[in-house]
């Protein structure tokens, strides 16, 4: 009997259930019209500007990349590539792991832009989560797209659900205002049509390169694919270093291209080898370099720029072809463990041949550390300071070069986690085993040093640049979970400094770039993790061998308050340094030397003007009236002191990176990026690095161009407003005044005018560096309307 009534009651349940079900959404009513929708012309371009902007990367909701008709043809999927996962999974990269809609539905991909409703009406996933947007354009709460749990719905049914559980105002654009009812209408009479991509003769000019870019093509693929062993082990080490570079030749504008290996040689179409990793194993006999065009929408955090021209291709035919190699030139295999360490894999180059093509390329290869693989990059940046500034060995004084069978004699000790691939076990995350290891290198490369320059290097040991595109000094600022690099000395005197040398550069290259598996499980990625720390100890220590031999230690400790392995570094590193001071403030004085007395004059790197105060100067107060030019610079060096309350407000609302917009008295407008540093007694912990912040000791950072790719506020100020805007972040406090000027001043993500501030900021970023410049990424804009 009870066995009856409890069956009974189950029954009821489901059919009251299934009774009180959410409704699937209504289809979209869509007026229909003769005039054809042009994909290209007419859909695309409010996709870029209102749809890329989240949805470009790895970090778009459900997978969903709309910089591309191929992805929007792709669809979405319900497996979050962030996810924590105790197994790896199969890579989803668009352009590579399938080629077409059907491979992607086998892949659990499924369309949003299906429309399965009768006549003139749309019930397609695209249309229904804008059109909620429309119906429902207010903002409540908060909006963390990259951190949320998405359902992400496959059908209307779903899409419905959705709505019900997080509320009809999330919809689409996610927490900002709706698009336009003209832009609506063009995406609606567009899916109704069918959603068609571009024609066959647009496709064909969108992946075709122009003719001046087929003659540098044939003339680098010449390069990249001589059959000798020579070239093709030094082809192979130069596309393990740039084959996330988006490739541009000379005189040649609009045009970029990305370097990728093919089973089929030019002119035949470009048979992708879709290995995880560019190193890994082709598993074909024969396999071609080829330059493939980019036709999805530049977007800035993955637009790493690289020029290729007939200089740079004498320069390594003369590098790595004309320089006799340390062996007879021969193939070296892919297996696996070989393949993830360079220093065996390559050790028949020449080091030196390798790290000055590091070096050439500085730039480039750091911002790929923290813009390369993933587009949060947290596995990198949570184990640097916020701001710092970082130098090279010179070559000189590198004794790896010097001496290179110092590198095979230390190559297990140089080996990284990324040999063992994406599936690492869990309980080994928590051995010593690579600590053990990198402690064994770095006794035996000081013990070196020490044998050689018993009295230390002096500046000479600090690489000077050679050309004036080169970058021997770097400053990089990170913004919570991205960053960016930049070639100088931008910002005030970092808390530290690295000193990367040969051995270092290879090191942090593989493992955060080219090992480094997006998709591969937890272990994988939080072994990279403790491993970084103890890169980031090797460059701060490397650049601490230049200090006083009594000041090394204490200034290590600071700059990693309460880690503990600073403890046990002490007891088996010390080095005498060359280098004589005259303060009692080495670290600046060694930087400033370093800049005005060592680096190459012709590469013209300065002090910063508004940012950067010498020896005794302090950040200035207020000016009591703004009269003069002067008057306004020191405004701006007001805003620069630590802890103000304006920095703590904003830091405790997760913003780093804000853009503002000076409107003139003559109608022009100037741009300033406000950086804020954040101060962390040390950047070594993994699970509470919260913990470790002092907002008392933030500071801001100004710059009058842009900085970074995740715009998090959007400011807007008339000159002759400038004083109440320095006011405002010298001495705000938690009241009306101070909440009415960030009213007046930030545009928050519900405003009437944030699209078009948005796409003026967008404009200008292009106008300034038509090259270098991509969409900015809006998922990190400040979460909640004000």
């Amino acid at each position: 009997m009870i066995r009856f009534f409890l069956h009974f009651f189950f029954m009821l349940t489901i059919f009251f259930t299934m009774g009180c079900g959410v409704k699937p959404q209504a289809p979209v009513a869509v007026v229909q019209s003769s005039h054809h929708i042009n994909y290209l012309k007419e859909v695309k371009p409010i996709l870029d500007a209102r749809c890329v902007v989240c949805h470009s990367c790895y970090n778009a909701p459900c997978q969903l990349k709309l910089s591309s008709f191929e992805g929007v043809e792709r669809g979405a999927s319900k497996m979050g590539v962030y996810d924590t996962r105790l197994e790896p999974v199969r890579p989803t990269r668009l352009f590579v792991d399938a080629m077409n809609e059907a491979q992607w539905r086998e892949r659990d991909f499924f369309s949003v832009r299906t429309n399965t409703a009768a006549g003139s009406f749309n019930d397609s996933l695209l249309i229904q989560l804008i059109q909620a947007k429309i119906d429902h354009p207010e903002v409540v709460g908060e909006y963390r797209p990259e951190t949320e749990v998405w359902s992400c719905p496959k059908d209307a049914q779903e899409v419905a659900e959705y709505f019900d559980e997080k509320g009809a105002h999330r919809g689409m654009p996610y927490g900002f205002p709706a698009l336009s009812d003209a832009e609506f209408d063009v995406l609606k009479r567009w899916i109704e049509q069918g959603a068609n991509g571009p024609t066959p003769q647009e496709q064909q000019q969108l992946i075709t390169p122009s003719e001046e870019a087929a003659k540098q093509i044939a003339r680098w693929e010449h390069f990249f694919n001589m059959p000798d062993p020579k070239h093709r082990l030094s082809a192979r080490y130069i596309y393990e270093h740039i084959y996330l570079a988006h490739l541009y030749f000379k005189g040649i504008e609009g045009e970029y291209y990305e370097l990728v290996r093919s089973k089929t040689p030019a002119p035949e179409a470009i048979a992708i080898i879709d290995t995880v990793r560019p190193y890994d194993d082709p598993r074909v006999d024969t396999f071609y370099y080829r330059f493939r065009k980019i036709h999805s929408t530049i977007v800035h955090k993955t637009h790493m720029v690289f020029k290729l021209d007939d200089a740079y291709l004498n320069r390594l035919q003369a590098q790595f072809i004309e320089t006799p190699w340390m062996e007879t030139p021969h193939h070296v295999g892919y297996s696996a463990k070989r393949s993830a360490n360079p220093f065996l894999t390559y050790a028949q180059i020449p080091p030196a041949i390798r790290y000055q093509f590091l070096l050439d390329n500085a730039h480039f290869i750091v911002m790929t550390f923290i813009r390369g693989p993933v587009c949060r990059g947290q596995v990198a940046l949570a184990s640097i300071h916020d701001h710092f500034w970082v130098f090279f060995q010179d070559p000189m004084y590198d004794l790896s070069l010097q001496r290179p069978s110092f590198l095979i004699e230390q190559a297990g000790n140089l080996t990284l986690p990324i040999e063992t691939g994406s599936d690492y076990a869990l309980y080994k995350v928590f051995t010593d085993a690579y600590l053990e290891r990198y402690k064994n290198y770095f006794h035996h490369k000081s013990k070196l040093y020490d044998e050689v320059y018993p009295k230390g290097i002096g500046m000479e040991g600090i690489w000077q640049g050679e050309r004036p595109q080169d970058a021997p000094m770097l400053s990089v600022y990170r913004h919570f979970d991205s960053a960016s690099v930049h070639k100088g000395a931008l910002g005030g005197l970092p808390r530290t400094m690295w000193v990367i040398d040969y051995p270092h550069f290879e090191r942090i290259y593989y493992a955060l770039v080219a090992g480094y598996d997006v998709f591969g499980n937890v272990s994988h990625q939080a072994n990279i993790r403790r491993y970084m720390d103890f890169l980031r100890f090797e460059g701060e220590l490397n650049f601490i061998a230049y200090m006083p031999k009594n000041k090394q230690m204490e200034m290590f400790k600071a700059w990693s308050k309460g880690d503990s392995e600073v403890e046990s570094i002490k007891n088996w590193w010390q080095r005498d340094t060359a280098v004589t001071f005259q303060s009692d403030t080495p670290k600046q004085e060694f930087a400033e030397r370093i800049i005005k007395e060592r680096l190459h004059h012709d590469i013209g790197i300065t002090f910063d003007a508004i940012n950067y105060f010498h020896e005794g100067e302090t950040a200035p107060s207020l000016p009591a009236r703004y009269e003069t030019m002067r008057d306004y610079v020191t405004g701006f060096r007001a805003m620069t002191a630590p802890g103000t309350g304006f920095i703590r407000y904003i830091v405790d609302s997760d913003v780093n990176d804000l853009y503002l917009r000076i409107i003139m008295p003559d109608g022009n407008s100037t741009v300033v990026s406000l950086v804020i540093n954040r101060y962390h007694d040390n950047v070594s912990s993994m699970l509470h690095p919260d913990k470790t912040l002092d907002p008392s000791k933030d500071t801001l950072d100004f710059h009058p161009f842009f900085i970074g790719s995740y715009p998090n506020v959007f400011l807007v100020a008339r000159y002759d407003e400038l004083p109440e805007f320095f006011d405002l972040v010298v001495n705000y406090k938690p009241n009306d005044y101070y909440k009415a000027l960030i009213k007046k001043f930030g545009i928050s993500r519900d405003h009437p005018r944030f699209w078009e501030t948005y796409d003026w900021f967008q404009k200008r970023f292009t106008e300034d560096d038509p090259i270098h410049s991509g969409l900015f990424d809006l998922n990190r804009y400040y979460h909640s309307a004000w």
